[in-house]
């Protein structure tokens, strides 16, 4: 049986704001209706990042919206929720994270094939002001010629 739900949930700030390092893609826990509300596209992850805590990685700031059709036991909006790794992975984040100062950042949220939420995270390094203005001079530029082009 194939699942064929395209739920594609992007952090579409991140690339601008962030210089994207090292991906990894990490397993989500999750409670109650939270799993039904991502597969109708009623999540967010656009203000959230990671954060270390007692040594387990979780993704902060990230709202998934209350199910429609849950009752009193819906799950809360914004809530820590925990992500799953594998321990050398965890180790590698830790140190990289404690070393150079790079913060985690959650770009791509989704369901794979097999119906399990899956979530893409970044290693990465903020980026300075003089940075964002130059990629914004690179697209813009782009997307000038892109038109001459077009024209002709």
């Amino acid at each position: 049986m194939k699942f064929e739900n395209k739920v594609n949930i992007l952090n579409r700030k991140a690339r601008f704001n962030y210089e994207l390092l090292d991906k990894y893609e990490a397993g989500l826990v999750l409670h109650g209706t939270e799993i039904k509300s991502i597969r109708l596209g009623k999540a967010s992850i656009a203000e959230s990042f990671c954060q270390f805590i007692n040594g387990e990685l979780y993704v902060i700031n990230m709202t998934i919206d209350e199910y429609y059709f849950g009752t009193r036991y819906n799950h809360t909006i914004k809530r820590e929720r925990k992500l799953l790794l594998h321990k050398k992975e965890i180790n590698k984040l830790v140190r990289k994270t404690k070393e150079t100062g790079l913060t985690i950042i959650p770009t791509k949220l989704y369901i794979n094939e097999k119906g399990i939420a899956k979530i893409h995270i970044y290693l990465a390094k903020g980026k300075k002001l003089y940075d964002k203005r130059e990629a914004i001079k690179e697209r813009e530029s782009k997307r000038n010629i892109n038109r001459m082009v077009k024209k002709y």
